[in-house]
């Protein structure tokens, strides 16, 4: 698969086309203070927060929604998880379409990662605050920036006269993305009729830099788990037993290690990488980026977007043991860690997790006990960019941002995805977003490039008006 840049020059627009654009940049102010409204909202999925918060987000967005007087219905609606409890609230407004007029449906989510320690923000993470040519807050960009999109692209799309064209739409704002969308596949069983479209927007993922945009191609999927590494029946004191008995951060230390070869690169006998040509980044460049420290060098070998896209990834995202503070002179009896793999592109998740497992298996050093739990598993996802959606959209790109798209890898997972295709295997899918390398989604000080957002919310209006004057096959 090559991943290459389209050669889509800006053409020139129609009067119509001309309106919309004029239309994006007239609300842009007041797309900017809703998106502000969404962000004080803390609507961390995640079970240990507040669902009501989730819950007023859910209501909020809906609010948007039924205000652009566009849709027949918008209703907020849970679907239940596999375990029998309703998922959390997510939003699905629907216009259907008339006559043999495609249908296109908009997704985003409205939930976020928890914020993490306040002292790491330089402003409130929960207030949203502008500065120079970017908004901070949690969310901002992952993904309420989505959310905004697709409300300011309808919004543009309804000023120009879009109410009265034929054309399908249907916006699906979903509420537990950052907590592994436990709910999804129901949703889609239950809402199947309303949801089935012939081109999927999924507003959830990044572009090349400030000034030129992406459409993702392929993602890697995810595999990730709890490893419980056991040695002792009880914590024994290290001075009389230290030296001889092995403790369980040793064990898991050196199990640890063995994931992984001398350059760091990922050493799981049955993980395999994906063939893929990409675009030449530096070195220099990818330490900037990553915000290496000066000193420290990347792991692995091979191109660094080839490592990022098309390879395996491992990392240890916590660990469970007792901190500094309350250490004692004791060997630990069991350490916990939870453990991240990224799939590459072609393999299917639950392959990659029986690799694993069996590399865990064979591997746990002195004997050591480990047990496995909370596993959770992702596809990977390619796109088809034969179809004429990718052409519709990366010439909307061109002509909203001035500058020819970059078809992309992302080395990130998004999951759901996979049940798109299974439940719509004829829809064809675009995977586009409104972030950017700087944007710090999921980390401290994560952020929104106002510019970045006008030409998101213009492409989309752009692709909106265009279908809707049958600009398709």
């Amino acid at each position: 698969m090559t991943l290459s840049t389209p050669r889509k020059d800006p053409a020139a627009l129609s009067e119509g086309e001309q309106a919309v654009v004029e239309a994006v940049q007239a609300a842009l102010p007041q797309s900017i203070a809703d998106l502000g409204g969404l962000v004080r909202i803390p609507s961390v999925s995640w079970s240990a927060f507040d669902p009501a918060e989730v819950q007023r987000s859910a209501d909020a967005v809906a609010g948007l929604l039924d205000g652009t007087g566009f849709f027949e219905s918008v209703d907020v609606l849970r679907a239940p998880t596999p375990s029998g409890e309703l998922g959390q609230p997510a939003v699905l407004a629907s216009r259907p379409a008339r006559g043999d007029a495609p249908t296109v449906l908009l997704y985003a989510h409205h939930d976020v990662q928890p914020p993490g320690r306040d002292e790491d923000w330089d402003t409130p993470p929960f207030e949203p605050t502008v500065r120079g040519d970017r908004l901070y807050g949690r969310g901002a960009a992952d993904d309420k920036a989505g959310v905004m999109a697709h409300v300011a692209a309808v919004r543009a799309f309804v000023e120009t006269g879009g109410a009265a064209s034929d054309l399908g739409v249907v916006v699906f704002i979903e509420g537990e993305e950052e907590f592994g969308s436990a709910s999804f596949a129901a949703f889609l069983e239950e809402n199947r009729d309303r949801l089935a479209a012939d081109v999927i927007v999924v507003a959830d993922s990044d572009n090349w830099d400030t000034s030129t945009p992406s459409l993702t191609v392929s993602l890697r999927g995810n595999v990730t788990f709890r490893l419980t590494v056991s040695t002792l029946g009880h914590a024994s004191h290290s001075g009389m037993y230290g030296g001889a008995a092995p403790d369980a951060m040793l064990a898991a230390a050196r199990l640890i290690d063995s994931l992984y070869d001398a350059d760091g690169a990922v050493a799981v006998d049955g993980l395999t990488a994906h063939p893929m040509e990409v675009p030449e980044v530096t070195e220099e460049q990818f330490a900037a980026d990553a915000a290496l420290l000066e000193g420290v060098g990347s792991v692995g070998t091979g191109p660094v977007l080839e490592r990022l896209w098309a390879k395996p990834a491992l990392t240890v995202t916590g660990i469970d043991a007792p901190d500094v503070v309350n250490a004692s002179n004791t060997l630990l009896p069991s350490v916990s860690l939870r453990v991240s793999c990224r799939v590459a592109p072609g393999q299917d998740a639950q392959d990659a997790y029986e690799a694993l497992a069996a590399h865990i298996r064979s591997h746990a050093p002195f004997g050591a006990h480990t047990e496995i739990t909370e596993v959770s598993t992702g596809q990977p996802f390619l796109v088809d960019t034969s179809g004429w959606a990718v052409a519709l959209a990366e010439q909307a790109m061109a002509d909203a941002w001035g500058a020819s798209p970059k078809e992309v890898g992302v080395g990130g997972s998004i999951p759901f995805i996979a049940d798109l295709v299974r439940v719509f295997p004829q829809a064809q899918i675009l995977v586009t977003g409104v972030e950017d390398p700087d944007t710090r989604a999921h980390s401290p000080n994560e952020s929104l490039h106002l510019g970045v957002f006008k030409r998101a919310i213009t492409t989309e209006a752009l692709l909106l008006h265009r279908l809707a004057s049958g600009a398709r096959g």
